[in-house]
């Protein structure tokens, strides 16, 4: 049966001599045999034994939860409930850890899209965050309407250049100018914008929305609330 004397212990586990001590004091790990000079010396089952409150320290379990449950009974059972609790603990905060990088996201996007920090509160950023969530689905629904359009043109067309038949270009534009029409009213309708100014949410009128500059995120409006006039985050209708 091996011995090992504290350094050799800590060298075998990675840890320094003083954390082998420290465990030690706190009762977690008493030496196998102390010699008559002092010397303290561990086993092959205190190798193993630091081993895992190494592990345990690792997950992020606290000494006093590391102790309970190697002086318990059933040690195993008592570590999946504890090693559950801490993995519902590390979950929740990643998931708060992700809305904050979401939100960071959000802020630097805003910021370059309108030069202004269009927020007054992280309430502000939660509520603008969901609007843009709900505002995907309308661009979905445009990009599948853009496909059609683009597929309907383009089918006609080679129709009429290869074939010499130009009927389905004549009876396909409308629709595809149709379809353009829908597109537009559907965006629109859907569409809100948020004052980088006062933050006041408001639908822009048809004409303000069609003929305004704008970004792929942004536009800029008039904002009936405080008057201002720059670019306004782009977000979900409210309706």
């Amino acid at each position: 049966m091996s011995q090992y004397t504290t350094g050799e212990l800590a060298k075998l586990c990675g840890v320094s001599v003083r954390t082998v001590q420290f465990y030690d004091a706190k009762d977690l790990l008493k030496p196998a045999e102390l010699t008559e000079g002092g010397r303290r010396l561990y086993s092959d089952y205190d190798l193993n034994k630091l081993r895992v409150i190494c592990m345990l320290k690792a997950l992020g379990l606290t000494l006093g939860s590391i102790k309970g449950i190697l002086d318990s009974d059933n040690p195993g059972k008592i570590l999946l409930l504890l090693l559950d609790e801490q993995a519902k603990q590390i979950d929740s905060e990643i998931k708060d850890r992700q809305k904050q990088l979401d939100s960071i996201k959000f802020i630097k996007e805003s910021i370059r899209d309108t030069n202004r920090v269009p927020v007054n509160s992280i309430s502000d950023v939660e509520r603008m965050m969901d609007s843009k969530k709900k505002l995907r689905k309308t661009h979905v629904a445009m990009l599948i309407l853009g496909i059609i359009m683009d597929v309907i043109q383009i089918v006609a067309l080679v129709l009429w250049i290869a074939k010499g038949i130009w009927q389905p270009f004549a009876i396909g534009m409308p629709f595809v100018i149709l379809l353009g029409i829908l597109m537009t009213w559907m965006y629109c309708k859907n569409t809100d914008y948020i004052c980088a100014e006062c933050t006041a949410q408001f639908k822009p009128t048809l004409r303000e929305f069609l003929f305004s500059k704008h970004t792929p995120k942004a536009r800029k409006l008039k904002c009936p609330k405080c008057g201002r006039t720059g670019y306004c985050v782009e977000v979900a209708s409210k309706k």
